[in-house]
């Protein structure tokens, strides 16, 4: 792939030093290997059961199979109850229990981001470095009103620590990935402090060529992205912490299911954050953030992909979306009673969007960079929020909580695209919306027996339409999508958690309601011109039903032998048509065996998926629609690693081991990409890789 911007040929240069830094420790952990115990860290297979109701916590910086992941999407593949939606070899759209774009908020240390490109190639985790974070938490269902806005199906959390140093120290990690197809991944993270003040430094580079599925076919797949973050902090005392930080990256991603790759993904951030525990009184803790996002992407037809001209593209076309984010949120802890009987968090956020494009149809004679970007939309929200705990005994529990979102949307959009080359007047250019969105939840809990737990909750969540289904989508009966009602959902939750010095084990049950489920349909027919018609894509509002469970089991059965296994299943209704509802994912079990020592572990993963028959052709969400029915597959991984002392581990993996070709039910359908063969109905996964990671912690 063709070299990224000069910035990031600057990274490159230093990281020959970042690998010299991340090395340098080796001779010395050699001389001192029995210094302190050594403790294999598992690879990860699956995520582990959750542990408390609705939640489950993961390391992304962990060995984990299938190959570690390169992006926010990949982070989450191994959680019972998420699939991913396949697009080429990064930047796929995570789905939670059939429920995908911002049904499922996805927050970055606490801040939103929003991807710019029309057709979801940047989705908001594509932008996510998962070796950056030091932990992922996935929060399941309605049942927390702390996190922003519409998470109907649930939220994940990107989170890194922010420890106060009792005395000065340096701490080193760093991690070296290579696998089949021209896998390679580099990691440095440097954290320096002492008790007043501390220092983060930290870059990740990954890449990969073309990989090839089961059958040997080429897919258009290759991607580098990079990524640079600066963090400072002051502590003047164990209560107080002020932290300013900053990140940038960039990439670059060839697509197998559109006529263009995205050749450029930037990322600029600047963020301030600041808590304050007074360790007295009704107020626990008081915590503020403040923060800027802005994205600036662009997909062309030939940067990555020798240039072919089409009837739909005769020329070099591109097109450059970006979006400004601006929020912030404050959030006080408070016991409102000495004897702990309450816990209550209350705040408010707001956030400020602002979407700008530039287009061109041929870039050899009329460059984008020459036009001025022209702005489409913008949106605010400004909510409220208050969640509480009251313990009724030491067992048993009620959690609530309640939001209030203020939200105005206007469109600026002068005409409307209606194919590649027409365009109309757009009816509703110049106006604006308001909404007065709540959601809330009950839930309660109680603890039955050490180490076990049952819970039981109900909640409401109204989600205002997003950018793709308000601006980049028809209406049945205009160009233009602006009057799209909020989606209103309803959910039932329930489950048991179980955890004891052998076995960890959880099961999640839900089902829902969701009236004015926004839908969105390709190959729509509408009228154009005097006799014919054509085909659009329009959003719509249908009213819906699913529910859904999800089990999970690690189980030390024996000294060193573990049993994992998860098994999820979801199945969803169009209640207003009488069909299935679209994009949703087949029955999936995993099953992995492994045996470890303190200092070298083996492994397997089986993983089968169901078939599916349950499908509305045409149908789905802003990222994919059904394409028909899908085969089931069983996929057979191998891992082993060593721990020869404290400091470095060397995990290696053989996934897909049978090499067997197939794809993800809900993967994007394929299309002709110029010099790779005739595309599959869907974009087939990779077929046999093979991988190793070198981890480092000093």
């Amino acid at each position: 792939m063709k070299s990224l911007s000069h910035s990031f040929a600057n990274y490159l240069r230093t990281n020959a030093a970042f690998s010299t830094l991340a090395f340098a420790p080796w001779l010395h952990a050699n001389s001192h290997e029995h210094e302190h115990a050594v403790e294999l860290e598992r690879v990860v297979i699956s995520a582990r059961p959750s542990e408390r109701p609705l939640a489950i916590v993961t390391d992304p910086r962990a060995p984990a199979q299938p190959i570690p992941a390169q992006d926010g999407a990949e982070a989450l593949r191994g959680m019972a109850g998420i699939a991913v939606i396949r697009k080429g070899g990064t930047d796929g759209d995570p789905v939670l229990r059939g429920m995908a774009g911002s049904r499922l908020g996805i927050l970055l240390d606490g801040e939103n981001i929003l991807g710019g490109c029309g057709n979801r190639m940047d989705p908001p985790t594509a932008y996510v470095f998962p070796s950056a974070y030091d932990r992922i938490t996935l929060l399941k269902g309605p049942q927390s009103v702390l996190h922003g806005p519409g998470n109907s199906a649930g939220v994940v959390l990107f989170e890194r620590n922010t420890p106060r140093y009792s005395e000065p120290a340096t701490k080193i990690t760093g991690a070296l990935t290579i696998g089949s197809y021209g896998r390679n991944d580099q990691f440095l993270e440097v954290r320096t402090g002492q008790p007043r003040v501390y220092a983060e430094l930290a870059g990740t580079r990954t890449a990969s060529d073309d990989y090839e599925d089961g059958d040997g076919r080429t897919i258009a797949s290759a991607y580098e992205r990079w990524s640079a973050r600066a963090a400072f902090g002051w502590t003047p005392d164990a209560g107080t912490l002020v932290e300013l930080s900053s990140i940038v990256s960039d990439g670059e991603a060839a697509y197998a299911d559109r006529a263009m790759d995205g050749s450029k993904f930037a990322r600029r951030n600047l963020s301030l954050r600041a808590r304050k525990s007074p360790g007295t009184g009704i107020i626990e803790q008081v915590e503020a953030n403040l923060f800027f996002n802005a994205v600036d992407h662009v997909m062309d037809n030939y940067s990555l992909r020798p240039f072919q001209p089409s009837a739909m593209m005769p020329g070099r076309a591109a097109s450059n979306p970006d979006r400004q984010t601006i929020g912030g949120r404050i959030l006080a802890k408070l016991s409102p009673d000495s004897a702990d009987h309450w816990k209550l968090s209350a705040g408010t956020d707001y956030q400020s969007n602002r979407h700008r494009v530039r287009n061109t149809s041929d870039n050899s004679t009329d460059p984008y960079r020459s036009k001025m970007r022209e702005k489409d939309a913008t949106f605010t929200v400004t909510g409220v929020f208050a969640e509480a705990t009251r313990h009724l005994s030491e067992s048993d529990r009620i959690v609530t909580g309640a939001r209030l979102d203020a939200w105005r949307a206007r469109d600026y959009r002068k005409a409307v695209a209606t194919g590649m080359m027409g365009s109309a007047v757009n009816p509703t250019a110049g106006h604006s919306r308001n909404s007065q969105l709540p959601s809330y939840f009950l839930r309660y809990e109680n603890d039955w027996r050490p180490g076990a737990s049952v819970y039981a909750g109900i909640g409401h969540a109204q989600r205002f339409p997003d950018y793709w289904e308000l601006f980049s989508k028809e209406s049945a009966v205009s160009v233009s999508a602006f009057g799209t009602r909020p989606e209103r959902t309803t959910q039932f939750d329930a489950g048991v958690t179980y955890r004891s010095r052998t076995v960890q084990a959880s099961l999640a049950v839900f089902a829902n309601r969701i009236d004015d489920f926004i839908l969105i349909e390709t190959a729509y027919p509408k009228p154009s011109g005097m006799m014919g018609t054509r085909r659009a894509t329009i959003a719509r509002n249908v009213d819906a039903e699913s529910l859904g469970s999800e089990a999970s089991l690690s189980w030390l059965f024996s000294e060193g032998w573990t049993l994992d296994a998860s098994v999820s299943m979801v199945r969803g209704d169009n209640r207003t048509e009488s069909r299935p509802l679209a994009q949703q994912p087949p029955l999936e079990g995993r099953l992995g065996l492994s045996y470890a020592t303190q200092t070298w572990s083996v492994g397997s993963l089986v993983r089968s998926v169901a078939r599916q028959n349950r499908f509305a052709l045409n149908q789905g969400n802003i990222v994919g629609q059904d394409l028909g029915p899908s085969s089931g597959f069983t996929v057979i991984s191998l891992n082993a690693a060593w721990k020869p002392n404290r400091h470095w581990q060397l995990t290696a993996g053989i996934d897909n081991a049978l090499n067997h070709a197939y794809a993800e039910h809900l993967s994007r359908g394929g299309a002709q990409v110029s010099g790779f063969p005739a595309p599959t109905l869907r974009v087939n996964e990779p077929g046999r890789t093979l991988w190793a990671k070198l981890d480092c912690k000093w």
